[in-house]
């Protein structure tokens, strides 16, 4: 069995001396998913692989998504089935294989409001988006389509207007925590022998000629730079693509646009349904997803040429997402009912098209200079076949016999064993003293990786509370935030660790003092650093509440701008 890695503060160090200290085979530059899980696809190949990260694991667009793993419905009506093929495969993969314990089913109901053609339209798009998943062989988990009545589907959909609808169909797709899913990729990687590090600034690359050799690293934590020495570095850095390459002075054959999608998050019980929802929209498809306690509502689809660190959501986003939303609800939602509101950047390929729902999601891969590849684009979705297809590219430039992809077969930690521990889960929650849906909860976070948390709480009763101000989530889950999944500061646990900047009406302010005094010892702070962690964090909060009172996307950025990075330690 593969031994898990631990992130802590430790083996951070440890890794960025060996990155300093050897040349590699592939230093992989972005930790999103598709950086991510280029490492792992490297790693796996027996590659010596490195990862460095900027900021956080999935700090940009891969903790700010639709937290759906779909074979994208709408891109049937685009006529491209290619790609919605090669998505639905990734699904059932994920689903089946490789994340059980992340990746879950979600269904979907999409309210009809034309008699006759557009159940024979709707329905026939839904009956060859199921087919299509169970030819790829691995679509047998969710269950088929379903066409209801009027009076069914406001059985399944209470909350809908009766006049909104005059029947419905219910389709599966599947959902994950986006951030949470990177976070276990990256130790997945670490796990196969990659040395990671986030907080790792590529700031200049390395040069022989016109080769690329290596990459110029700035240590955001403790200070300093180094140089990391690569045969092949691959730029997977999303919507930071073009300025990456600009370090180079290259500017590519291609050019990424970013789009912005916000998304709204509600309290479970302001939408009366057991099932989420799927509306048209004039530009494209507006969701309202099941999210445990809670619903996520998203997204638009907007251009955006603000800073692509923190994209801010302006009122006029949100005012479109609760008008929309509340043209098929019978008890509107107002301003009040939003709990969290969070806005990432799709990184698209630019095309010939102006508007951004338009532009492709397909991936393109390439090698510009010798020694540096190049991937963008793409969904969530298809991580693995982007992350595959850059490792192949980078292995041209290798000049060596290596072997090809196996991430197919190779499950993330935390997945072998969670379906015993399932069956098993009211008995570990006795032996931890935990009600057994607190279990469930550690099982669909970790997997069996759960066991780490519970030695941790049988180590420590306290470990084993409920955050006051957060009370889904665990003691013991801030600590093994900061000792095994290397988070570095409060913002990577309120915010991508747990989900409590967007799952509390307080953004999490309220939960911050204990967060920081949890991650303190072991990340060494003091009695300062803690006060300074609160401090940025409820700065940050203000800012993005300031943001979303404004009337527009330039406004909106300079209010969110208002409030101070994180500076080194």
């Amino acid at each position: 069995m593969v031994r898990t890695a631990t992130l802590g503060p430790a083996e951070r160090a440890t890794a960025l001396a060996q990155m300093a200290g050897q040349e590699l085979d592939v230093l992989v530059i972005g930790a999103g998913v598709v950086g991510a899980g280029t490492a792992l696809d490297a790693a796996t190949r027996g590659l010596a692989t490195g990862l460095v990260e900027a900021r956080d694991w999935a700090a940009g667009t891969s903790s700010r998504s639709s937290k759906l793993i779909h074979g994208g419905l709408r891109y049937l009506e685009m006529l491209d089935f290619a790609l919605v093929r090669e998505a639905l495969k990734e699904r059932g993969l994920l689903l089946e294989r490789l994340a059980p314990h992340l990746v879950k089913p979600v269904p979907f109901l999409y309210p009809l409001q034309h008699k006759g053609w557009e159940r024979l339209y709707a329905g026939s798009g839904v009956a060859l988006y199921d087919a299509m998943s169970v030819s790829s062989g691995h679509g047998r988990g969710l269950p088929v389509h379903r066409h209801l009545t009027r009076g069914r589907a406001l059985r399944v959909a209470p909350c809908l207007r009766k006049d909104a609808l005059v029947g419905a169909l219910q389709y599966y797709d599947a959902q994950m925590d986006d951030a949470r899913f990177v976070t276990t990729l990256v130790r997945t990687a670490a796990s196969y022998g990659a040395t990671v590090a986030n907080r790792a600034r590529v700031v200049g690359f390395l040069r022989e000629g016109e080769r690329v050799v290596g990459a110029r690293v700035s240590d955001l934590e403790q200070g300093g730079e180094f140089e990391v020495r690569a045969r092949q570095v691959v730029n997977a850095t999303g919507v930071w693509t073009d300025d990456t390459q600009a370090m180079i002075g290259e500017r590519g054959q291609f050019h990424v646009r970013a789009s912005k999608g916000i998304h709204l998050v509600v309290p479970k019980d302001r939408i009366h349904s057991t099932t989420g929802l799927i509306l048209r929209t004039e530009k494209s498809v507006l969701f309202v997803i099941p999210w445990g306690r809670h619903w996520i509502i998203g997204t638009t689809d907007t251009d955006w040429d603000l800073d692509k660190a923190h994209p801010a959501a302006s009122s006029a986003d949100i005012d479109y997402l609760l008008e929309h939303v509340n043209s098929v609800l019978a008890t509107p939602l107002t301003r009040d009912d939003v709990e969290g509101v969070y806005a990432g950047l799709r990184p698209l390929l630019a095309g010939e098209s102006d508007a951004t729902s338009k532009l492709s999601r397909e991936h393109t891969v390439a090698h510009p200079l010798p020694g540096l590849v190049v991937v963008a684009g793409g969904k969530y979705t298809t991580y693995r076949v982007m992350a595959k297809d850059a490792v192949d590219e980078a292995v041209h430039g290798l000049d060596q016999r290596v072997a090809g992809c196996v991430t197919e077969d190779v499950p993330l930690v935390g997945a072998e064993g969670y379906r015993a521990r399932w069956n098993a889960r009211a008995r570990l929650g006795r032996r931890a003293g935990l009600h057994v849906a607190r279990v469930e909860h550690l099982l669909n976070r970790y997997g069996s990786l759960a066991d780490e948390l519970l030695e941790m709480i049988a180590a420590d009763p306290r470990l084993g509370e409920p955050l006051p101000h957060a009370e889904d989530y665990l003691r013991a889950e801030i600590v093994y935030a900061a000792s095994h999944e290397g988070a570095r500061h409060l913002d990577d646990v309120l915010t991508r660790r747990t989900r409590i900047s967007i799952e509390t009406f307080d953004r999490g302010t309220h939960s911050a003092r204990e967060v920081a005094e949890l991650m303190a010892p072991v990340l060494g702070w003091d009695a300062g650093q803690v006060e300074r962690e609160v401090e940025r964090y409820e700065k940050r909060v203000e800012a993005e509440r300031e943001s979303q009172r404004q009337p527009d996307d330039l406004t909106a950025d300079a209010a969110r701008l208002g409030a101070p990075e994180i500076q080194p330690l």
